[in-house]
């Protein structure tokens, strides 16, 4: 058996304003057939997965480019192009292959290309023909399109936000497949369109119980998988929205069936699945009042795992103005600043403009004075299993404000960072970082309590107002009953 993998993964925020280039992938990942020989990321854990799993079997693998670039604006076309172009000159060069899997976000956009996930699969699908099995794992923070589903055989996402399961599910579809090209089911997918935008966080119920049931649910009855798609509602594209999909055994009906039963239920949910969150000033107010820390305060809006610059200041000026201590504020993506700071050395005391440099999204520059208390290099936070670098770093403290500068845009994961920056997040009082749930499990441990905060910024939770051009069809919350009025439509 001979099966034929890559990966291609960055989530494109439509409205951002950073574009996203060849030195955006190659700051994470390009490689050309050996990313499971290198250090593992998101994606490339996927294909490491499944390259075990086929060589504990015998079997040959055939493994193509696998690229990952932080989320960011547009991807430029030339450099999607080449990357598409790789991965098919490569699969033709494979010959006949059994079957192929994929690691992909699923909402990547690039320039001329919408649905970049869509059109790679139908690229794929042209050169094995229609019998040979396609396999994708996606986020579930994707577009499922009608592109998608007509390429692939089998897709599944990640059930868990934080993706604490991006290794698990690429094992169950490689399962999958496998059963599928020897003949044991026969995979029928099926979608529901929830019609609806919004964050939701698995670790919260009704969520939480929804997701256990989903998984509960596999392998019984026919049921083959079933996934929830969040949707990332930070793109206008036609497909945008939160959808069920399903897959089950040789019975069309029934994944449709269950997929409407499971979609309708998420319907049912949504105003009490929507993530709650609080203004600057709100959550302040109460991490003030608190008697314990570290109280955790997640910058949403300024989330770089989801397009955002990460160097906004909006929550730090206000911290100063109310003139707040013992406070703790990761990561800010500023490489002049860290720049500056190297060139100073630490112990050295200046002026440092911190912040504020991308654009209406990023605020106002700050000017503080500021200790330059630790410059470090090759220090990594963890993503689940994989470690995950945030360039040079740089802790500066102005008063008992400490802030943690770094050169590689990238959303806060974990502690460890700060660990080994010399800061202790258990000794501060208020802990504010850059992320919207991925730091949940590494923080919630040693937090008090966790805020979610919902201020200015290119992620604002807007869903109501924010203006999208290209939506195929009415959508909640803009919509109060997108449903009735597609209906009325037709």
């Amino acid at each position: 058996m001979k099966f034929f993998m890559a990966g291609l993964d960055t989530e494109t925020n439509t409205f951002s304003p950073i574009p996203t280039g060849r030195y955006s992938f190659e700051q994470t990942l390009i490689a050309f057939g050996d990313a499971t020989q290198r250090r593992l990321n998101c994606c490339s854990a996927q294909l490491a997965t499944w390259r075990q799993m086929a060589e504990a079997r015998g079997w040959t693998v055939v493994e193509s480019l696998c690229a990952v670039a932080e989320p960011g604006g547009v991807t430029s076309r030339s450099v999607y192009e080449e990357f598409r172009g790789r991965i098919v000159a490569d699969l033709i060069a494979a010959g006949k292959v059994d079957f192929v899997m994929l690691a992909l976000h699923g909402a990547m956009v690039a320039d001329g290309y919408d649905d970049v996930e869509g059109d790679l699969l139908s690229h794929v699908r042209q050169i094995v023909g229609p019998d040979v099995p396609i396999a994708a794992e996606l986020d579930l923070h994707a577009h499922l399109t009608p592109l998608m589903l007509e390429a692939a055989t089998v897709i599944v996402t990640y059930k868990e936000y934080p993706h604490v399961d991006i290794e698990i599910c690429a094992a169950q579809l490689f399962e999958l497949v496998s059963d599928t090209v020897t003949g044991k089911v026969d995979p029928r997918m099926a979608i529901f369109d929830c019609r609806m935008l919004g964050a939701f966080r698995t670790q919260d119920p009704p969520l939480r119980e929804f997701v256990d049931r989903m998984k509960a649910m596999e392998g019984t009855e026919g049921i083959l998988s079933v996934s929830f798609v969040h949707g990332f509602p930070f793109a206008d594209v036609a497909e945008v929205g939160a959808k069920i999909l399903v897959i089950a055994d040789g019975d069309q009906r029934k994944a449709a069936t269950v997929a409407s039963e499971l979609g309708r239920e998420i319907w049912a949910k949504r105003e009490a699945m929507a993530a709650t969150s609080q203004s600057i000033d709100d959550a302040l107010d109460y991490a003030c009042a608190a008697i314990q820390g570290p109280i955790v305060l997640a910058d949403m809006s300024d989330n770089p795992g989801g397009g955002a610059p990460g160097d906004s200041t909006f929550i730090l000026r206000r911290i100063i103005e109310r003139g707040i201590d013992n406070v703790i504020s990761a990561l800010h993506w500023d490489p002049v600043a860290v720049r500056l700071c190297q060139e100073a050395g630490e112990g050295a005391q200046l002026t440092l403009r911190v912040g504020g440099k991308i654009g209406a999204a990023s605020g106002i520059p700050l000017d503080l004075k500021v200790t330059v208390r630790r410059i470090a290099s090759g220090i990594t936070q963890q993503f689940g299993h994989v470690p995950l670098s945030i360039g040079d770093a740089v802790w500066v403290s102005a008063s008992s404000i400490n802030l943690v500068l770094n050169t590689h845009r990238s959303q806060v994961f974990d502690p460890g960072f700060m660990f080994a920056l010399g800061l202790d997040p258990r000794q501060c009082h208020l802990l504010v970082i850059k992320s919207t749930n991925h730091f949940h499990a590494g923080f919630a441990p040693l937090a008090k309590e966790i805020l979610y905060v919902d201020g200015p910024g290119a992620l604002q939770k807007d869903f109501a107002t924010r203006t999208y051009l290209k939506a195929a069809r009415p959508l909640w919350p803009a919509t109060e009953n997108p449903f009735a009025e597609t209906d009325a439509q037709h």
